[in-house]
């Protein structure tokens, strides 16, 4: 995985797509559901 070079203040921005990405197909590898995280009912309420 490479993110071009570019301005620090754009840096940020460029990197976090790929990561959340990275997580997504690490998540799936283990085995994990990424659609049902566990304590999500825990961590939001819906009224």
């Amino acid at each position: 995985m490479k993110v071009p070079q570019c301005s620090p203040m754009l840096a940020p921005l460029l990197t976090v797509v790929p990561l959340q990405v990275f997580a997504l197909h690490l998540a799936m590898a283990k085995g994990l559901d990424v659609d049902q995280p566990r304590n999500l009912a825990k961590s939001v309420t819906v009224e």
